[in-house]
Order: structure tokens, then sequence, then C-alpha cells
């Protein structure tokens, strides 16, 4: 079930904790003068600053807690609309709804990201904010996202929590709209078990999301002293332990990356050797995805069907709270009229491309996202070829 990171755990991660253990001094805050201080979640916020392209970065204690801290900074609150996809985890629409705002759900495309076209037409006066989400390391189609964003003047949030490492046309995801969110859950790219980081080049942005993240305080104060107060806050911190081991972990991104990349391409051209009829692969956005999953479709949903149950896996309309169809609790909402907000099956596009997809692990295998078969960071040449094979034989006879 781990992301890539989780199975690489190594001297990196260790190195960077054991420096923060020896001195047991785990708060996020410390002054200059002391030794015992580490600067662990500070240095992380500038690497990971760096790595991105972008002048600021928070370190936080979870993905959806960055997400949260992205939309109080851009001003989310009550009335005010937010457009995200259908298809994401269910974090990106508890999000807003978290901090008072009200999410209005776009159509994806066969890239499984949020159809540009479908997005234009949801924008209504009350929309403040866009969220793209990079779902499963495939960079949305930005540059019609930002046309749209620019021609209605509307803020880009992109969620990266499952994209962490992509970039769209060379600039890295997370510094293409005016804030961007990161999870370092342990499913992601990278991981410390539960973290997030905030990406923006604005330092107002910086400095709001900054803030709710700490109770209000604006960014690096020192010590315990209260400080100034930029907005009203609440605690998601991240610790020196956990923060540590996330440094460790950005050490061996582009390791990871790489690694990745060259499994996915032998997985992918080996069943393509097999010449499956009815099949194709979901649209890459950019080649420089994360590669942690291949996504198949076929012609229809008896089909797709057919061929997961013969695999042992799902459609991707069955992976739990990844569709809006199966987050009860959304679907529940009414407007002070107690009309219903949403209902099932309202974005039938979605709901169409999803029953005919199908995720094949290469760096996430995770039955959550209906990959339940495939290979991981750590198969061996000859593992993704047998895996490969096997996706053949049991395939071909279902669809051609």
């Amino acid at each position: 079930m781990p992301g890539p990171g989780a199975y690489l755990v190594g001297e990196e991660e260790r190195r960077e904790v054991e420096d923060v253990l020896e001195t047991g001094y785990v708060s996020r805050y410390g002054t200059a003068d002391n030794l015992k201080f580490k600067r662990k979640v500070v240095t992380l916020e500038q690497e990971f600053a760096k790595y991105s392209g972008v002048k600021h970065c928070v370190a936080l204690s979870g993905g959806t807690g960055a997400i949260m801290a992205a939309l109080v900074a851009l001003g989310v609150g009550p009335g005010v609309k937010v457009l995200v996809p259908g298809y994401t985890f269910v974090a990106s629409i508890s999000a807003v709804i978290s901090v008072g705002g009200q999410p209005i759900l776009t159509e994806i495309d066969e890239s499984l990201t949020m159809d540009p076209q479908d997005l234009e037409k949801k924008i209504t006066k009350e929309t403040k904010v866009i969220m793209p989400v990079h779902m499963l390391g495939n960079p949305c189609d930005m540059d019609a996202i930002m046309e749209v964003a620019k021609k209605h003047e509307l803020l880009v949030l992109e969620d990266c929590c499952q994209a962490l490492g992509a970039s769209y046309k060379g600039k890295k995801v997370g510094s293409i709209g005016d804030i961007g969110a990161f999870s370092l859950n342990i499913n992601k790219t990278i991981t410390c078990g539960d973290g997030g980081l905030v990406t923006t080049n604005d330092q107002h942005l910086y400095e709001r999301a900054f803030g709710f993240h700490d109770q209000g305080h604006l960014p690096l104060r020192m010590g315990v002293e209260i400080g100034k107060r930029s907005l009203i806050g609440i605690n998601l911190r991240l610790n020196e332990l956990t923060g540590a081991f996330a440094l460790g972990q950005l050490q061996k991104l582009d390791h990871i990356l790489q690694t990745l990349r060259a499994k996915k391409t032998q997985f992918k051209h080996a069943i393509l050797a097999g010449d499956i009829k009815n099949m194709t692969f979901r649209k890459i956005n950019d080649p420089d995805e994360c590669h942690t999953l291949l996504t198949v479709l076929f012609k229809d949903a008896p089909t797709a069907q057919r061929v997961a149950e013969t695999l042992g896996t799902t459609t991707l309309d069955h992976s739990g709270w990844h569709v809006y169809n199966n987050m009860e609790q959304i679907l529940a909402y009414t407007d002070s009229a107690g009309n219903k907000l949403y209902h099932k099956y309202m974005l039938p596009q979605t709901d169409d491309i999803l029953s005919r997809a199908i995720n094949l692990s290469v760096g996430v295998v995770d039955p959550g996202l209906g990959a339940s078969f495939g290979i991981n960071i750590l198969s061996s040449h000859a593992e993704i070829e047998t895996t490969a094979e096997k996706f053949i034989r049991i395939v071909k006879p279902l669809v051609d």
C-alpha cells in the first residue's frame, strides 16, 4: 500500500532523524544561539522551495491541512465557490467545506484531470478559486486552466498532493498557479508518515498560509514568544522529527522519479508488445509526470469490469473516496433552502471514463485507488516482464 518513498527508507532519513534525537529538541521553533535546535523544518521549507522554483514554502502536519491553509490564504470562506474535479481524494472537497467554502464539481477528461471546457461552464459570480488536481501524478492541462483563470480573474490553487515532483512544460507543479499544496502521506511520492507543504511566490499568500497553520503568527518567529498575528489560525505545525524524516526523503526524490519513469516505461512497452485491441492508455499532459501509476481504458464499462475482476482489482468508479459518487457525506449537503447540492451521476462524462478505467500500480500500490495489480518501485526487470505477460494473457481474450 505505501508509495515509492516508503520502500526506500534508509541512511538519509536515519541521519537526519538521529541529528534531532541527539539533542532531544523537537519543536520547529528555536533561537539562533540554541545549539540543540537543528532547524530541520525550516531547512525542509527552504530546500523544497528551491526544488520547486518558488520563493516560499510552509511545511505542515498533513496534506489536507496544506489545502486548507492555501484556501484560507486565497480568501476562501462562507459564500465562496471553489471549482474542484469530481475525481479526486475527498480531502480536496472536504478542505473547501472545512474553511466555509462551497465546492463546485467539474468533469474530468481522459487524462483523469479537470476538463478545462467543463470548468469554464461552471463559473458563476460567486466563484473565486479553481483547484486543479494533478491526479495520480499527472499534471493537469495548466495552459488551458490558467487561460480560463485569467479570462475570469480567478485564483488558482494547485492540488499537488498526488504529484510531488511532477513538472508541466518545465515548471514544477505548485509553481504555476497562485499557490500549491502537497502531501507527504505514506502513499505519496515521498513521505514522512503524514505531512504537507504549501508553495507560493506571493509574500502575502505565504504570510496568510503560514499564519493559518500557526495560530495566526507571521512566518519564522523564534522561540516561544507570542509574536505578531496576521489572522486567526489553528495549529498545523510540523515537528522537527517528522521534518527531519521528510528532509531525508527529499534528498532521494530525483532518484525515485527516475526509477519510476524507467520502470513504468518498461511496463508500458511490455504491455504494448501484446497488441491488445480496444484498450488505450490515459492521456498524459506532460511526460514529466510522477510515473506512479499506469492507467488503461477500455471501450465500455462491462469490458473493463470483466478485466478488473479477472485481475483481482476494480475499475476506478469503485475506488472509494476518490470518486464523488462514493462520498456519502458530501452527497448529503444541501443549500439553505434544503435543496441538494450534489447527487450521484451528476458528472456523466466523469462517470463514463472512470467506469472504463483501471489503474496498474508502478510506484503506488493502493487498492483505494483501484491499483491492486501491477508492479512497485522495487520490482526487477524480470518481474516487470512477467507481470506484463500475465496482464496480456488475462486481458487479451477478454477484449479482442
